[in-house]
């Protein structure tokens, strides 16, 4: 099973170009079905795996406590995997397709309320010149999430010349390895310009460590999560930031199809998600200023 592995990771990594992010979490999805298989004393041998093997590892990983959409992204790649193996003449058939997705938990996305993010960003009312240069770099981290709602991953692979100051736009390498542009604003660039004057950059990522070296996407959520603690947000993520951009957007007016664009969803159905933080929003509103609004 181990040469297994070896090949589908060389699949992904050359034939589907997948990026190093992805990359990593199917290896790590895989390493982790290994180990249950050694748990059980099996030989590690793929062709013996069948539906009631990958049922007891769903039923493990409930155990362990995972939620149903973290279940369900380990059944995907086992799924992909598997696929990969009967279409390469490794197995005769996908057991993995016989197994069900479990059902994923309708959990509405975590946002900031406007006043909070001015509260997590007030140091940039600040002059940038007199932050140092840790802090500057945070702040135009937590500056860029907000304004472009990137992902994490998406903020780590920025380079330097991916920014264009002029028209006020930043080119992202989103999933799928699929480009596209974004709108950044003029008080995000403002920060990320004092930043560069400052920082020690040795390669051409953006957002670099004090050795002038990329940042780990586990890094910029230690980043986030020690700027919301100041909050009291500590339950929260750069994906936090990410759910507060597209909820403030569709608030403010912006139309369904344009935050789509600007998240980089493929479906519009992913988007729609932010469509029920409007409608409670509304709703709220509507409770505190109608004067028939309670008996």
């Amino acid at each position: 099973m181990d040469r297994a592995i070896r090949y589908f990771g060389r699949h992904l990594k050359i034939d589907r170009n997948v990026s190093p992010h992805t990359l990593r979490n199917y290896l790590s999805d895989l390493a982790l079905f290994r180990s249950f298989l050694l748990s059980l004393g099996r030989e590690l041998r793929i062709e013996g795996i069948d539906v009631t093997v990958l049922r007891g590892y769903l039923a493990y990983l409930k155990k362990q406590g995972l939620r149903p959409a973290t279940v369900a992204r380990k059944l995907a790649t086992l799924r992909s995997f598997f696929r990969y193996m009967t279409r390469e003449g490794w197995i005769n058939q996908n057991a993995a397709q016989w197994v069900s997705t479990p059902k994923k938990e309708k959990r509405l996305p975590q946002f900031l309320t406007v006043d909070e993010v001015q509260r997590l960003i007030a140091s940039s009312e600040a002059d940038p010149s007199d932050l140092s240069r840790q802090k500057l770099r945070d702040l135009a981290i937590i500056e860029t999430f907000y304004s472009t709602g990137i992902r994490v991953s998406e903020l780590v692979a920025i380079k330097k010349g991916d920014i264009d100051f002029q028209s006020g736009l930043i080119r992202v390498l989103g999933k799928g390895r699929k480009e596209r542009v974004v709108p950044i604003g003029e008080r995000a660039m403002q920060v990320i310009r004092a930043y560069l004057q400052q920082a020690v950059l040795l390669g051409e990522a953006l957002f670099c460590n004090q050795k002038g070296t990329a940042l780990t996407t586990r890094s910029v959520h230690r980043i986030v999560k020690r700027a919301m603690q100041q909050i009291g947000r500590s339950a929260s993520s750069p994906h936090t930031l990410r759910h507060s951009f597209a909820t403030h957007l569709l608030e403010g007016g912006a139309d369904l199809r344009s935050v789509q664009e600007m998240l980089g969803h493929a479906s519009l159905s992913t988007t729609q998600r932010y469509t029920h933080l409007q409608v409670d929003h509304l709703m709220k509103v509507y409770d505190q200023a109608h004067p028939r609004s309670h008996q």
